[in-house]
């Protein structure tokens, strides 16, 4: 815990942000520098709770109030070794997870919970800029070799970790940078890839090997790969994307909403476009889809200075706090404003995109729309949608971005050459993270579908556990990921 009565002396309190008609001019952090003060005073805020419901709250289940106290001590590098015990990548998560750790609070209950992913994010900073987070080599090897096809957060949490039970490990990206949905997906305004770039060159001096340019199935067969490593695991992630095929789907603006967030993490990183490039500037932008990928693409729209940008979502508008139908500690479904809303967003609920319509050249420019009711459906069920007569209007709009997430991962090519089983969405199918294929494994949002950051690297950590104990029988990592070894030996 941190300070006893820290709650009743401090009301939750985030960093400030930089004034959004300054920071929609740049592609830097929303977010102001870390504030060890800030975080040491929330810190504070973390009670005796007896039993700490933010652990169930957190897929990594981090060991929250140990390092609240550590951090609320003035003990940085303490709190570093907490942090890290279950977390490879707290400058990930620190910046993008939605923090569902907060959301089971107990403090939650009836103040305002603590800063949980706030404090994350100061700590590991503190530990790079105090020379704590440095590469951990491991002790020996067990001259096991295993690939990893994919260098999103799963691949690089399972990289890590079987690289710290001592096998060699080599990491297959098909992009030109490793980082998968980090690098290309993610905005710089709200993960620097400076932050990438800083982890990537840490596990290259713990010793993992990363190709870039190599498409397994392309450039290296999948028979080179079986025969030259002990273990394979599949991080390719949930690539192929909701489609919404209505009237005047082919017309020229309307876009899938991850090829416009790649190619501006591309612009602004100097990297080339291949392919026509898109661009809001100037025009009347509708983002279909209100999750995460929807509200990037508001930020970024707004950032090349948009005519107008319209967020359209066909779900009801969520309450501002929890409800009796989502108590605590469960995830509630609330309204949630992202930086990028702040910044300038017509957001609109319960709206059924009907038609894309154009002109004689085949250019978008405006959409129907009309308003809908929801039907309320059992637990599991896909709700049901009726429309509203006399609802429709139209929208204009010369640039429209596809935002409904994910089906699966991508089948051709390297999956459908192994030969590995699908489930019933279209995920590879697995028992233990192991697939139908010997030696194979898979992780990550090809495995369990669409999910969020921390999720990934959770699934990478669980799943380096399940080939190390394929390689050698047994493992050390499950006493290594709770942080016994090296914290209380």
């Amino acid at each position: 815990m941190g300070k006893p009565t820290g709650f009743l002396e401090h009301e939750r309190e985030l960093p400030k942000k930089r004034d959004p008609k300054v920071r929609i001019k740049d592609y830097n952090e929303v977010e102001a520098t870390p504030d060890n003060g800030l975080a040491q005073k929330q810190a504070s805020r973390c009670m005796d709770c007896g039993v700490p419901f933010c652990h169930q709250g957190c897929p990594l289940g981090n060991i929250i109030p140990e390092f609240n106290d550590a951090v609320y001590q003035g003990n940085w590098r303490l709190a570093y070794e907490i942090l890290i015990s279950t977390n490879n990548f707290p400058e990930f998560t620190g910046r993008i997870c939605p923090a569902p750790c907060e959301s089971s609070c107990v403090l939650g209950i009836n103040k305002p919970p603590v800063t949980i992913e706030y404090i994350e994010k100061v700590i590991i900073e503190k530990a790079f800029a105090e020379g704590y987070a440095k590469p951990r080599v491991p002790a020996s090897r067990t001259h096991k070799k295993v690939a990893i096809i994919g260098s999103g957060p799963s691949g690089l949490a399972a990289a890590a970790q079987l690289n710290y039970a001592g096998h060699w490990v080599t990491v297959y990206e098909r992009a030109e940078e490793v980082g998968g949905l980090l690098r290309y997906g993610i905005p710089d305004f709200k993960l620097d890839k400076q932050m990438l770039d800083r982890r990537i060159n840490v596990m290259m001096e713990e010793g993992i090997t990363f190709h870039t340019h190599t498409t397994i199935g392309v450039t290296h067969t999948v028979q080179q790969l079986q025969e030259e490593f002990d273990a394979i695991m599949l991080c390719t992630g949930s690539t192929i994307p909701r489609d919404l095929p209505i009237p005047g789907r082919n017309l020229k603006g309307v876009h899938f909403a991850m090829d416009f967030l790649v190619q501006q993490n591309r612009r602004v990183s100097d990297k080339h476009i291949n392919e026509e490039e898109i661009w809001a500037s100037n025009k009347n932008v509708v983002v279909i889809g209100g999750g995460d990928t929807g509200s990037d693409c508001v930020g970024t729209s707004n950032r090349h200075k948009a005519r107008s940008v319209t967020q359209l979502e066909i779900l009801t508008k969520p309450p501002k706090e929890r409800t009796a139908s989502m108590p605590w500690p469960n995830w509630p479904i609330i309204l949630r404003t992202s930086t990028s809303h702040e910044e300038g967003c017509d957001r609109q609920w319960s709206i059924v995109t009907k038609e894309f319509i154009g002109d004689e050249q085949g250019n978008l420019t405006a959409i129907k729309v009309a308003e809908v009711a929801m039907t309320k459906s059992a637990a599991g069920q896909v709700p049901a949608f009726s429309e509203i007569p006399g609802t429709e209007k139209i929208i204009p709009c010369e640039l429209a971005l596809l935002a409904l997430g994910f089906l699966h991962t991508q089948h051709d090519g390297l999956l459908d050459k192994l030969g590995v089983e699908y489930d019933e969405r279209g995920n590879v199918k697995s028992n233990r993270f192991k697939t139908s294929v010997n030696k194979v494994f898979a992780a990550g949002d090809c495995r369990r579908g669409q999910s969020l950051v921390v999720w990934a690297i959770s699934e990478g950590r669980e799943a380096a556990r399940a080939v190390d104990e394929f390689l050698m029988d047994h493992s050390l990592l499950e006493a290594k990921e709770k942080g016994m070894l090296h914290l209380f030996a």
